[in-house]
């Protein structure tokens, strides 16, 4: 431990501990752009600069270690003025154009303005000028709002090391972009969206449905359905400041019905249904000596990943459509012919955690003459917004429950929003199909938690089946080598995106506090506690689907509705 004033308030911290991290064990305030947490600091923004007595110049408090007696400003009129005027040149570099943003009262460089009292133009001159992405069906890249921060940068290569966009060019001609300036569509981008969460302005943002959707909704020819994710139920209060984790799931569905929705139902049941065709296959293909170890298809992003880098590998891949995509094919089939409607005048909206789940709905692969299974995906973020056009107070909306019959689901199916969760609930159901036996601990406690790779093992009958769970995309890499050199030990393995799974999605409320995620998890785990029925071979409305409509799981009717196929799109991005 070392000494030093911060202040004139005395300060012990850990040698090698920077001055930002010593100012906030203190509570004081140190406003940075470029920062990001556990990764390694780059000074680059020079909001942070503090005043260390016996330094020339001011000291990037990020990326400078603090020293026994060190005497430190961090409010001086010196280093006020710097971050005034760092402010006022990113400000006028920037399009005035924040009653409009869709960042408006959620952007960081609009809080330092207010915070730092920027109330004038004072440096005049001329504007980047950048063309919008729009190339990709899940995300908009806005360049004219970049403040080249590099966190989205950082993010893609050093987190999800997938390393799609990056700086190019140098001083005023300093960009971020793709490879070739070619866009999205045509990079190595799997759209998840964690570049969104990180960003502290509108340089990057979904691609909005919001207008299709209620342009649908007033439709009165059309009939139309919402279904949410799991994951979105335990984060949307964050909007509006109820308790972290917060389950709000009833008045989400009484402020859909308000937004003018026909019927609101569970893509929990899907999770269900997904669990009973995923375990079914994995079985199949350990019964009958078929390619092992087996992906799970869940999560589009990794889906994407695999087509774009490892199309070799894709005969791994589960061949089960996602949960919100074969809730949409039930509608589209099953619940029309019980209801009597057209499919076609069926428009189903997913409320999604998740960026690129808006790609994964426009996939050829998921049609059926023409017709999606899923219309529109809405984002977390995109639903707050129509419920305040609509003027719905959500903090006093009452409780509403699921429509039925696609309204039942179980504790399985509540945790496929988290890393592990997936594995965890085709566990259950694969141990019960396998063995005739219910599983005694249903908490698998090994593939929990936010490592990067999480492994562990269930013996059943005389079958040690060894498992695995990806945690981030940034891990994937290890896994698949291994699978190519033939020395794989495992039968079983979850892959999510994006770090601590769909909680932590691009389509998620923006944040930048870790501590979310652990509470948003931890709801997740308490919703699966607390339920009656927590494994999907338990779901009675499942059940009655197969006896009355789809037959066995992973028969022919099931696999022409509820599963799908896969493209080497490596060749089509080469192509490009």
């Amino acid at each position: 431990m070392v000494e030093l004033t911060i202040n004139e308030i005395k300060v012990k911290a850990e040698e090698g501990m920077t001055i930002l991290d010593a100012a906030k064990s203190v509570g004081i305030y140190i406003p940075t752009l470029c920062h990001m947490k556990d990764l390694f600091p780059t000074g680059a923004c020079r909001i942070c600069v503090v005043e260390v007595d016996g330094m020339r110049g001011l000291s990037p408090s990020c990326a400078y270690p603090v020293t026994r007696g060190m005497k430190v400003q961090t409010n001086s009129p010196r280093v006020r003025l710097a971050r005034k005027t760092i402010i006022e040149l990113l400000v006028e570099n920037h399009p005035q154009d924040c009653l409009i943003c869709v960042r408006n009262k959620n952007c960081e460089l609009q809080d330092l303005a207010e915070k730092y009292s920027i109330r004038e133009h004072r440096y005049v001159g001329e504007k980047k000028d950048h063309a919008i992405d729009i190339s990709s069906a899940s995300m908009e890249r806005d360049p004219a709002k970049c403040i080249l921060c590099g966190r989205c940068v950082r993010t893609c290569a050093e987190i999800q090391k997938i390393g799609a966009i990056d700086f190019t060019n140098r001083g005023f001609r300093s960009n971020v972009t793709t490879p070739y300036n070619k866009g999205l569509n045509v990079s190595d981008c799997i759209l998840c969206g964690q570049c969104i969460l990180v960003c502290p302005t509108a340089a990057l943002r979904e691609k909005s449905h919001s207008k299709e959707v209620m342009n649908a909704i007033g439709d009165k020819s059309k009939f139309t359905i919402a279904q949410i994710a799991p994951a979105v139920r335990a984060t949307l209060g964050e909007e509006y400041n109820l308790p972290l984790g917060a389950n709000v799931t009833g008045q989400i569905i009484t402020g859909l019905k308000r937004l003018g929705f026909n019927k609101v139902f569970d893509t929990n049941f899907a999770a269900d249904l997904t669990i009973i065709e995923e375990a079914t296959e994995l079985i199949s293909r350990v019964s009958n000596s078929g390619t092992l170890p087996m992906f799970t298809s869940c999560c589009p992003g990794w889906v994407k990943y695999i087509e774009q880098n490892r199309p070799e590998l894709l005969n791994h891949v589960s061949s089960c459509k996602s949960p919100h995509e074969m809730e949409g094919a039930i509608l589209k089939t099953y619940y029309a012919k019980k209801m009597g409607l057209n499919p076609e005048d069926i428009y189903v909206v997913s409320i999604m955690p998740c960026t690129v789940k808006k790609y994964e709905s426009d996939r050829p692969e998921l049609t059926e003459d023409h017709m999606p299974d899923v219309d529109a995906v809405l984002t977390t973020r995109e639903l707050v917004r129509l419920f305040k056009m609509a003027g719905i107070d959500f903090n006093e909306l009452p409780e509403d429950e699921f429509d039925n019959p696609l309204g039942e689901s179980t504790g399985a199916a509540a945790i496929f929003g988290t890393s592990g969760g997936v594995m965890e609930a085709a566990l259950r159901t694969a141990y019960y199909k396998l063995s005739g036996k219910e599983l005694d601990k249903l908490e698998l406690n090994d593939i929990r938690g936010n490592i990067g790779v999480k492994e562990s093992s269930v013996r059943i009958n005389d079958t040690i089946v060894n498992v695995a769970v990806v945690n981030g995309i940034g891990n994937v890499s290890p896994i698949l080598d291994e699978i190519e050199r033939g020395e794989s030990k495992y039968h079983f393995i979850e892959v999510m995106a994006c770090p601590g799974g769909c909680i932590n999605g691009g389509g998620q409320p923006i944040h930048q506090k870790p501590e979310k995620i652990k509470k948003r998890i931890q709801a997740l785990y308490e919703i699966d506690s607390n339920m009656k029925n927590r494994r999907s071979h338990e779901n009675e409305s499942v059940k009655k689907i197969y006896k009355e409509f789809l037959g066995e799981p992973n028969g022919h009717l099931a696999h022409e509705i509820l599963h799908t196929t896969y493209v080497n799109r490596k060749k089509i991005l080469e192509e490009a």
